[in-house]
């Protein structure tokens, strides 16, 4: 496979289908940010991105599928937030408020994908693994940039991770479904991150 280009297919795709299929992401993508899941049909996905109907399907099992597959790509978004040369407070802190920032300034997308990773769907797994897997590694740098520590305020890194991950799944649906005001929850990260990794 090229590049950084995430493929959840069996099979290595050509230039021309990874645009193809980055397409029909970014046309899922519009359209969950302007109606939220119920938006999202394969049918409207493959009309936006100028591809049959069918051709949605040699991608993506499911419209399930595909909105995990749109959330890996807005969960990078978070790549990008500087991150302090502080305590691992300060650092969680700064990454859980910049995510609910990114997740409160398009709600109905937010909703869209929160609806899609928590689903039953058999076809979102793998999708849904490799996007739990970037957003821990992603936490984990932040608490721990030197890789070094093994606890974290006497709390094993494993432990910190795994309770990082309910944290944020639980934070995005406090501002979808629970329509929890944004400063709200950006205070409630702030008391997580204080208690979690703060110093005793």
């Amino acid at each position: 496979m090229a590049g950084d280009v995430r493929i959840t297919v069996t099979r290595t795709l050509s230039k021309e289908q990874q645009a193809r299929r980055a397409r029909l992401v970014h046309a899922a993508r519009d359209l969950a940010g302007t109606g939220g899941y119920a938006a999202v049909t394969m049918h409207d996905v493959a009309d936006r991105a100028g591809v049959a109907r069918a051709t949605v399907y040699r991608y993506f099992s499911s419209k399930d599928h595909l909105l995990t597959e749109v959330a890996a790509d807005w969960a990078q978004l978070i790549a990008d937030v500087p991150v302090p040369a502080a305590d691992p407070e300060e650092r969680l802190s700064v990454l859980l408020e910049a995510l609910i920032d990114l997740a409160s300034a398009d709600l109905p997308l937010t909703s869209a994908i929160v609806q899609a990773v928590t689903s039953q769907d058999a076809g979102v797994e793998e999708a849904r693994n490799e996007l739990f897997v970037y957003i821990r590694d992603r936490f984990r740098a932040a608490i721990d940039p030197d890789g070094t520590l093994g606890t974290v305020a006497g709390v094993d890194m494993a432990d910190v991770e795994a309770i990082v991950g309910q944290l944020v799944l639980s934070a995005l649906i406090t501002l979808t479904s629970l329509a929890q005001p944004r400063d709200e929850v950006r205070s409630m990260m702030r008391t997580a991150s204080r208690l979690l990794v703060g110093s005793r």
